[in-house]
């Protein structure tokens, strides 16, 4: 606030990043904390550490890309920074509730700022009809949570998810019917935030009208709280109805498989390709949530990481390429290999890690999911998975082939520092865990 008074815009985002980095070490000092806050209403343990340090991580690097990306925009960059904050607190809420209510503060915080942020472009058709698209599916999603919440609350009496839990586990075999209506209403909601099929028609147009900078930043952090939050909820809340939802996410995972997967096939433009290879990517998570009984904790968290980095060093690559040619479809990138060829190889890197090829974070994430939900008892749905990567390579290569095997033309793409940073650690990390993951999937 002090900066913009001042007119010391140049400074925000520099102080922004050098907060976090603050509140990420802050944060690691939590770990083993284990305590409840708010009258239990939310409640840090290594579980919420773990995951928020990952959502802080998240941020840091798209706040470290915000300030060359909103160059052009510096009249609004306190508002542009103020806001992804914002996401970020709603996020943490989502990590560490331990009431349905604060559950819902926290979707909410995410939510409306996100609503913001993908219309943020006043004068672009495309970013206006993307921030009206997900405002309107966003409330009625938020009214399917909020109603599902009412129904938990009458049948079990609270709403802190301990007492939630403790009911279920009394009332085996007479659980109230509105209680389970409840669940599959909540279920729901958060599958349409996770963009899960059928719930991901949101996504394509979203990620596509949105600034490329609020796509990376929805396909990352948005998704890994998501999951996280939904993991939270079957794994406590609805620990003792895992018979009725094991249905309903496996019929949610084929489908999402299926549909994120075939659908990307068909893309051209490189956002509505990551959008698609995002709802493919919920549903090897789904595979997860599945086999929530197991406790699949450190795998969640490995896989979560590994999507997050090899997406924003696809992104921070894409960006300055985006602006050079003026366009977002898959043909920007013909004869980068050429013109530049460190950064094709940078996000040759970047796909590779997404479609799950050795020695990328994203082969031993897909490797860990197939194993858990193996060890669960899932054979079918694992195979239509593993079938589902072989086809996902495809789509991945596609960018690749049009950085290395077609003409392009002489348009110089400038390449920033901050850009060049988050490229670097990203694929760095992404290298470093896909050769030594214990680090991370034993953390628990």
């Amino acid at each position: 606030m002090l900066a913009e008074i001042l007119n010391l815009r140049k400074l925000i985002v520099p102080i922004v990043v050098l907060g976090l980095a603050v509140i990420f070490g802050l944060n690691l000092l939590d770990w083993n904390l284990n305590k409840s806050f708010f009258n239990d209403m939310l409640r840090v343990d290594n579980f919420s550490v773990a995951f928020g340090g990952l959502a802080i991580f998240a941020t840091l690097l798209v706040l470290i890309m915000s300030g060359d990306y909103y160059q052009k925009e510096q009249g609004y960059i306190s508002d542009f920074t103020a806001i992804l904050i914002f996401i970020l607190v709603g996020g943490l809420m989502m990590l560490s509730f331990a009431n349905l209510t604060m559950l819902f503060l926290g979707v909410e915080t995410l939510s409306i700022a996100l609503y913001i942020m993908a219309g943020s472009r006043r004068f672009d058709i495309r970013s206006n009809e993307a921030g009206f698209k997900y405002f309107l599916m966003g409330s009625f999603a938020s009214a399917f949570l909020l109603f599902g919440m009412a129904l938990i609350f009458g049948t079990s009496g609270s709403f802190n998810i301990y007492a939630i839990a403790e009911y279920t586990a009394n009332a085996q075999g007479n659980i109230s019917p509105l209680f389970y209506t409840g669940m599959v209403l909540v279920i729901f909601a958060m599958l349409f935030k996770v963009s899960a099929a059928p719930f991901h028609f949101w996504a394509p147009d979203v990620y596509e009208g949105a600034p490329a900078l609020i796509t990376a930043y929805m396909s990352t952090l948005v998704k890994v709280v998501g999951f996280a939050a939904l993991y939270k909820l079957l794994t406590v809340v609805f620990f003792y109805t895992s018979v009725k939802t094991g249905l309903i996410l496996n019929i949610v995972a084929i489908a999402t498989l299926l549909v994120g997967n075939l659908m990307a096939l068909a893309q051209d433009n490189f956002k509505r390709l990551l959008a698609y290879s995002g709802i493919s990517h919920a549903g090897y998570l789904m595979l997860l949530m599945m086999a929530s009984q197991e406790q699949p904790t450190g795998a969640l968290l490995f896989y979560g990481l590994g999507y997050v980095l090899s997406t924003l060093a696809a992104f921070a690559v894409a960006i300055p390429v985006f602006e050079a040619a003026g366009s977002e479809k898959i043909d920007a990138f013909n004869g980068l290999g050429k013109k530049q060829p460190l950064l094709a190889a940078s996000l040759s890197m970047a796909m590779l890690g997404l479609a799950g090829i050795p020695p990328f974070v994203g082969f031993l994430g897909k490797y860990y999911i197939f194993t858990e939900s193996l060890h669960a008892g899932f054979f079918y749905t694992t195979l239509i998975a593993i079938i589902s990567s072989i086809i996902g390579v495809y789509y991945y290569f596609k960018v690749i082939v049009a950085m290395y095997g077609k003409p392009g033309n002489d348009q110089k793409v400038t390449f920033s520092f901050t850009y060049a940073l988050v490229l670097a650690l990203t694929l760095a990390l992404s290298l470093y865990l896909g050769i030594r993951p214990g680090a991370i999937l034993n953390i628990f």
